[in-house]
């Protein structure tokens, strides 16, 4: 069986070369506390949609004591949220959707292929595929542990009117 294409390979990321820490992020991704899933931004070329960024998990991750007690492992939707928040940040920061929020639109091929634990660093990739401003965007994405692919699959990230949200939360309260 041939070897899995990198979207970039792990080893060429220059994880020292921060070019944006939680603050810038979240000038971009609204997600704060337990929800935010991204440490830094490490490699960010919005020509190609490649973008590259990083989460070191601690112990007190918030599924930690609940997934599964006594060998915690990183639940495999926070890779993927990792994943799309990552996607969002660089579409968000470089205007490519011209949305002013970004939400889930669905996932595809996704894939686990290794375990993840406190005290790893995920890195991942994603790769922009398709794009329709103020609609939707698609990317390919890939998350590591050191050299290895521990997850990998498509999400779709989708424009959501903020208005509409705003209205929501301040009604269902």
């Amino acid at each position: 069986m041939p070897e899995k294409e990198f979207l970039l390979d792990p080893q060429s990321i220059d994880l020292d070369n921060v070019l944006a820490g939680i603050e810038e992020i979240r000038k971009y991704n609204p997600q704060r506390y337990s929800m935010e899933q991204l440490t830094a931004i490490v490699y960010d070329d919005p020509d190609a949609g490649l973008v590259a960024g990083y989460k070191d998990l601690k112990e007190s991750e918030f599924w930690v004591s609940g997934h599964m007690p006594g060998m915690p492992l990183m639940p495999g939707v926070m890779m993927c949220e990792a994943a799309a928040q990552l996607s969002t940040y660089q579409v968000q920061r470089h205007g490519a959707l011209q949305a002013g929020m970004l939400g889930f639109g669905g996932l595809d091929k996704v894939r686990f292929r290794g375990i993840v634990r406190p005290g790893d660093r995920l890195v991942i990739v994603s790769k922009r595929l398709a794009l329709r401003p103020r609609m939707m965007i698609r990317c390919a994405f890939q998350c590591f542990v050191e050299q290895n692919m521990v997850c990998e699959g498509e999400l779709v990230g989708v424009s959501i009117p903020i208005e509409s949200v705003k209205q929501d939360l301040t009604t269902n309260k």
